[in-house]
């Protein structure tokens, strides 16, 4: 009599296999996304503050923050344009005070990020929809 060897898998083997992959990968997968937005959203809070610093450079030559929204190389780096669009809120600048935003691009991967627009006047207040805590964490 012959006794076969054990060779290859069985599909049982297999399917369990393919099973614990899936689950794995269900949980990897969002908490991958996950850290991406905290990363492209602590991308946005540091350009944020890099453009404040520029406006209050503007204040200490010009005694005021009037003028275009400066021209920082952090706003258009890797995939920024696709995430975030930078601005002046509403009414702003004027000549004593200023209020920038991130705002999330419609339908982009930030979208669904809970933090939502961040901003950040000339006082230094730091502002998002979520805790500021959380969302300006760096």
């Amino acid at each position: 009599m012959h006794i076969r060897s054990g060779v290859g898998f069985t599909l049982i083997e297999l399917m369990i296999t393919v099973a614990i992959v899936g689950i794995l990968a269900a949980i990897a997968y969002p908490s991958y996304q996950n850290s991406l937005q905290r990363s492209w959203r602590s991308n946005a809070a540091s350009c944020l503050m890099e453009l404040a610093q520029q406006m209050e450079r503007r204040f200490t030559s010009s005694s005021s923050y009037l003028g275009a929204l400066p021209a920082v190389g952090c706003i258009n780096e890797g995939s920024m344009p696709t995430r975030y669009t930078f601005s002046f809120a509403a009414s702003e600048p004027n000549a004593n005070t200023f209020v920038i935003l991130a705002q999330p691009v419609a339908g982009g991967p930030q979208a669904s990020d809970a933090c939502g627009d961040l901003s950040i006047n000339q006082l230094g207040q730091k502002g998002s929809a979520g805790s500021i805590a959380t969302c300006w964490r760096r």
